[in-house]
């Protein structure tokens, strides 16, 4: 049985009630009520450091953190599946519960794995933790959520309860509107997950949590180390992506770095409008000023260096995004492909006419995620080109309304979409006729097919955020 999880915004178990004293601990009020306290404190006390948190997590809390911990996901290093660790439910969540208060819980290290990450070859490295380690980080994300949700700032968006990249990239359509453009610095931090400075860490933790139990239980993690193809390392730097309490932890780093920085002492010094929207570790600066923006772009890596974070002098640029008709000469003539663009959280952002005539900032498919999306389905039709048609749209058809349902939210990207699926119609047949030798299957015959087993059309939804945005 599954239901909606708050926290991740996906489904979630609903397991049966364990016998004994759980049997009412599928009822998640008790948690609710200690997070709402814990929240209600963190407000009241906005300078106070939490040296007591960790009685709050018993067996119940740990049985809620099991429950919203993914059942489908990757195996760590010891191949154990959420269902193996439910065949001895209560005796394991007891005995991680007394190990974790205890100080003899071990961290497993994490089991490395790589995806593709964009263009060429480049990969991310994802760390794969045990399902043990995901439920206890679990439970200590629910513990501290509910401190630094009162303390983030509004400007950041990415891995927080109710918030999303559509909100972000609608905050930052309604601000780029606002100051008809401006100037964007668009910044790139050179693998930030890879390179996040523990010490540092630890202390912009101790700002708000003195607890030892848990202070403990975070550094077992960051030292727990990786194993990939059979060899173990540790670093001083670094935290897995892919962990469950990685997001948060990787909040808490910037948010002292750079989202109080920017809004503290930055803002406050320069002559015009300027703006942040920072998702986990995306993040693109909007300035009225072209000196301001000069000014920010020239001190940000002294800023991020001394903090162990590099950016990338390739991808980190100014880009000059002013509506075309407020540019110097105020003609706004040239095509929309001679304009100045950038990209953030995989949607291309360049000046356009509505339909009415005015100009208005457009989102489309960023040409890097709309090749990495169609490299993705090329692959996965040569590998199942031997399985049955019907099979084959059913799971096309799954990735497809995938893609539009992310790309497909935001007005104006509906010719990107029907683009996409008819790219991915071309790769369905090119791998369709490599089944047989008589030849590359007909245009003819393969529109036949596609009368029977159709792909999704795409229809752009958008959401009350954007509407009321756009309004």
């Amino acid at each position: 049985m599954f239901r909606m999880d708050p926290v991740e915004g996906r489904e979630r178990r609903v397991a049966a009630p364990l016998e004994g004293n759980m049997a009412e601990a599928s009822n998640s009020g008790p948690v609710l009520t200690k997070q709402q306290r814990i929240a209600q404190l963190a407000e009241q006390t906005p300078r106070m450091s939490f040296t007591s948190l960790a009685y709050h997590m018993d067996l119940r809390w740990l049985y809620e953190a099991y429950l919203r911990t993914r059942p489908d996901g990757a195996t760590g290093v010891d191949g154990q599946t959420a269902t193996d660790y439910a065949a001895d439910l209560r005796g394991n969540l007891q005995r991680l519960l007394d190990q974790a208060k205890s100080g003899t819980y071990r961290a497993s290290p994490v089991r490395r794995v790589h995806i593709p990450k964009g263009t060429g070859r480049e990969t991310r490295p994802l760390g794969i933790p045990t399902f043990e380690d995901k439920v206890l980080q679990r439970a200590v994300v629910m513990l501290l959520e509910p401190i630094y949700e009162r303390d983030f700032l509004d400007c950041s968006y990415g891995f927080r309860p109710g918030r999303s990249a559509h909100q972000a990239l609608a905050a930052l359509w309604q601000q780029t509107m606002a100051m008809r453009g401006g100037w964007i610095v668009e910044v790139d931090i050179r693998k930030f997950f890879d390179t996040l400075d523990h010490t540092h860490l630890r202390e912009f933790l101790r700002q708000r949590i003195r607890d030892g139990v848990l202070l403990r239980l975070i550094g077992k993690w960051l030292k727990a180390g990786v194993l990939e193809d059979g060899v173990w390392t540790v670093g001083e730097t670094g935290t897995p992506q892919g962990g469950v309490i990685s997001p948060l932890l990787a909040n808490v780093y910037l948010h002292y770095v750079l989202d109080e920085w920017f809004e503290r002492e930055v803002k406050p010094r320069l002559k015009g409008r300027a703006f942040l929207v920072r998702y986990a570790d995306d993040f693109v600066m909007g300035f009225a000023c072209e000196e301001d923006a000069r000014r920010v772009l020239e001190v940000l890596p002294k800023r991020f260096g001394k903090y162990g974070l590099q950016l990338h002098p390739e991808k980190t640029r100014l880009v000059p995004f002013r509506r075309p008709d407020a540019s110097p000469d105020r003609s706004g003539s040239g095509s929309e492909s001679s304009w100045e663009s950038f990209d953030f959280l995989g949607f291309r952002h360049i000046w356009s006419r509505s339909k009415k005539g005015y100009w208005v900032v457009k989102r489309q498919t960023a040409p890097s995620r709309f090749g990495r999306a169609l490299r993705g389905i090329a692959q996965w039709c040569r590998r199942h080109r031997h399985q049955s048609v019907s099979e084959q749209h059913r799971t096309l058809s799954q990735k497809v309304r995938g893609h539009f349902a992310y790309y497909g939210r935001l007005i104006g990207n509906y010719k990107s979409l029907q683009r996409f699926r008819h790219e991915v119609e071309r790769v369905w047949r090119r791998w369709l006729s490599r089944r047989h030798r008589a030849g590359p299957m007909s245009w003819q015959r393969f529109s036949q097919l596609l009368k029977r087993y159709p792909l999704p059309v795409p229809t752009v939804w958008v959401s009350p955020l954007v509407v009321s945005s756009a309004t």
